[in-house]
Order: C-alpha cells, then sequence, then structure tokens
C-alpha cells in the first residue's frame, strides 16, 4: 500500500511539475522575415521559436489591422492574406523578438512587392504578401530544424 501512495504522489507531482513548464512557453516567436528568388516562385520565411497552433490563408482585395482595424497599405494588385494562430513578435514576458520591419518592400523579387504584418495581438500574428500578377498561386507550410513558416508565391 506504501509503495503504491508513493507512487501515486510521485506521479501527481510528476503532472504539477511538467505542466507550468509546458504552458509557460508562450506561443511561437517570430525572430526574422526573410525573402528569396527561385526559378518559378518568389519565397517568404518566417523564421521562428515553436511553430503556430494552425494557420489560414486567403486571398484578398484589402487587409486592416486586427487591433485598430485601420487599413495596412500592402503594394502589389494582389493581397494573400495569412493568420497564424498561437504565433506573435514577442516572448511570453513581451519582449519582443522581431525587431525588423512591420511594412516593407522586399529586396531583388519581382512578383512580391510587399510584406507587411496585419495582427499581432493576443497570440494571433497576421502576415500580407502583396505581389503583381494575378495568375499566380501560392503555397503556405511549415518546416521544422529549425522552425519556420514559408509562404511561396509562384508566377504564371
Amino acid at each position: 500500500m506504501k509503495k503504491r501512495l508513493t507512487a501515486v504522489l510521485l506521479a501527481v507531482l510528476a503532472v504539477f511539475t511538467f505542466v507550468p513548464v509546458a504552458s509557460a512557453s508562450g506561443p511561437a516567436q517570430l525572430n526574422d522575415i526573410r525573402t528569396g528568388k527561385h526559378d518559378r516562385f518568389e519565397r517568404i520565411v518566417l523564421d521562428m521559436t515553436g511553430l503556430p497552433s494552425n494557420f489560414q490563408s486567403r486571398e484578398a482585395t484589402e487587409v486592416t489591422n486586427c487591433g485598430s482595424g485601420n487599413p495596412v497599405a500592402v503594394p502589389g494588385a494582389e493581397i494573400l492574406e495569412s493568420v497564424f494562430h498561437y504565433a506573435a513578435t514577442y516572448d511570453e514576458n513581451f519582449n519582443p523578438t522581431y525587431t525588423g520591419p512591420r511594412n516593407f518592400v522586399p529586396q531583388g523579387l519581382v512578383n512580391v512587392k510587399g510584406i507587411a504584418i496585419t495582427c499581432d495581438f493576443e497570440a494571433t500574428l497576421g502576415i500580407a504578401v502583396g505581389y503583381n500578377d494575378p495568375n499566380s498561386w501560392h503555397k503556405v507550410f511549415t518546416l521544422t530544424n529549425p522552425d519556420r513558416v514559408v509562404i511561396d508565391v509562384y508566377s504564371s
């Protein structure tokens, strides 16, 4: 009986020891935004610590800041807006992890004309990518080792 009670107490202690550590890690953190040009597509890479829990993407005619509702200007004829859940530009203590520009024209790309952070509120991170070719298609996916979100914009 004593061994069983000790085992149960150790199991309960283990749960209370490890659960706070896991929840203290906070949302995935954006560290950098990189871009690159390839033969048939242009790539936007969001370097992260951790990965978003999930995400959605859509084509939009305009985008707004999720907190204020104010329009966010993004150069380009078309806009791809992606929203990443449980992701932010800051750590669990609200220290910034991404200090780069929040709205910029990437250098060296032809189709992609602008990238903007449209949301960074309550662990929801929004990224808008403006591009010119209306026949473009896109792919959004995650990679690990290191953690990153990739947005590819293909040209026709």
